[in-house]
């Protein structure tokens, strides 16, 4: 791409990194912070904070298989700002409940709406940075999700003293409305072609999404959702139940996260660039393993600190290795491969809150439930090692 052109490849990824923010920090994550304050309003049990999640998780991949549905580029056009608006009015919505099943309900719908802008927004530019030979800048889409992070905690903490239940929601939703405004209309403006189906000899490309070469790659990733999100979900609500734990580290552990987040893509997308995805991703799996790992082996404020560290810096950093590989592998259907990989996600990150509510309905502790975490990306590391490096 030329200088001249430089201007617009930066609005792209800032339009798409808000965009992100919004659904994915506003929207879904910001609901790990507020959850203790929830429970310590009365506003909600543990265990309904964790069917909760589950309703929202549920979501996530209903909206993935229908990202999948709508994968082509005209489809993506269409869907994509409607889903962005419904995400921003079930934020509206949430500030004017407190009843347990409206709630439940409302996080699905943004779990779905989640779901699809966050398939549709990064490949829909992925696909534009491709034709403009910059794909190695995808990653870079993922920065609005740590920015997200560090402001959601923001928008949490700062007015904890002054808000309470329902209204915990408000400051997230009127910072949503002009970013997903102005992030949508830079991107309705971009010029994206249908990727190419047929080979330079004319013969159509496999349609295939499983084969020897991606099979090990979508099992891996199926690792990572269970892997993730259970930290991602619970680590301050853990911090809260820990003995000798500071009650500042509540906050502070969502924080922690939130910073380890912000340079994730930059890393992760500069580490892609140096070692090759293939291998990038093998250490990121190692390093998110030994973040579930230590608030288990030290399960005291250096190890919730660790935890929220690692796992802050490489979840990120698996989505985006992940969805480059994909695309590498199967070039003529990236929009497609990307909704197939988020909707495997969604099934094993759903089954995280799903597995923890039948685990402390048995009598079980939070903290015990953190190991199907750790199984989950020891199963992930291991498919890695079997994914075919490509460049």
């Amino acid at each position: 791409m030329n200088n001249n052109n430089t201007p617009n490849l930066l609005k792209v990824i800032v339009a798409g990194a808000l965009i992100l923010l919004v659904v994915h920090t506003l929207g879904r994550f910001i609901y790990t912070p507020l959850l203790p304050l929830l429970i310590a309003d009365g506003a909600l049990t543990i265990k309904q904070g964790a069917d909760i999640a589950s309703w929202n998780y549920l979501g996530y991949l209903i909206g993935a298989l229908l990202a999948m549905r709508w994968h082509r580029i005209e489809q993506i056009r269409s869907v994509l700002p409607w889903a962005l608006g419904i995400n921003v009015l079930c934020t509206f919505l949430q500030t004017q409940t407190d009843s347990f099943e409206l709630l439940s309900m409302l996080r699905l719908i943004n779990g779905i709406s989640n779901g699809i802008v966050f398939v549709q927004a990064p490949a829909f530019i992925l696909e534009w940075l491709a034709r403009h030979g910059r794909a190695s800048a995808s990653g870079l889409v993922y920065l609005g999700v740590g920015v997200g992070l560090i402001v959601s905690s923001a928008l949490v903490s700062i007015p904890a003293d002054w808000l309470s239940g329902s209204e915990r929601w408000w400051p997230a939703f009127i910072l949503s409305v002009p970013l997903a405004i102005w992030g949508w209309r830079q991107l309705m403006r971009l010029e994206v072609a249908s990727p190419i189906t047929v080979s330079s000899a004319g013969i159509p490309a496999s349609s295939k999404l499983l084969d020897k070469n991606s099979t090990p790659l979508f099992l891996s990733y199926a690792g990572a959702g269970m892997g993730y999100i259970l930290p991602m979900t619970f680590l301050p609500t853990l911090a809260s139940q820990l003995p000798d734990i500071p009650k500042s580290l509540v906050g502070y552990s969502w924080l922690v996260v939130a910073l380890a987040t912000l340079p994730a893509p930059w890393i992760w997308n500069r580490a892609g660039a140096m070692l090759g995805d293939t291998v990038a991703l093998r250490v990121n799996y190692a390093l998110q393993l030994l973040g579930v790992l230590a608030v288990l082996v030290i399960p005291g404020t250096f190890g919730v600190l660790l935890c929220g560290l690692l796992v802050g810096s490489t979840f990120l950093g698996t989505v985006l290795l992940s969805q480059r590989l994909a695309r590498t592998l199967h070039p003529h259907q990236g929009p497609r491969l990307s909704a197939a990989l988020v909707a495997l996600y969604s099934v094993t990150q759903l089954g995280g809150p799903w597995l923890t509510k039948q685990w402390l309905n048995a009598g079980g502790t939070l903290q015990g439930a953190f190991w199907l975490g750790a199984g989950a990306l020891v199963w992930g590391l291991f498919w890695a090692f079997l994914v075919p490096r490509r460049s």
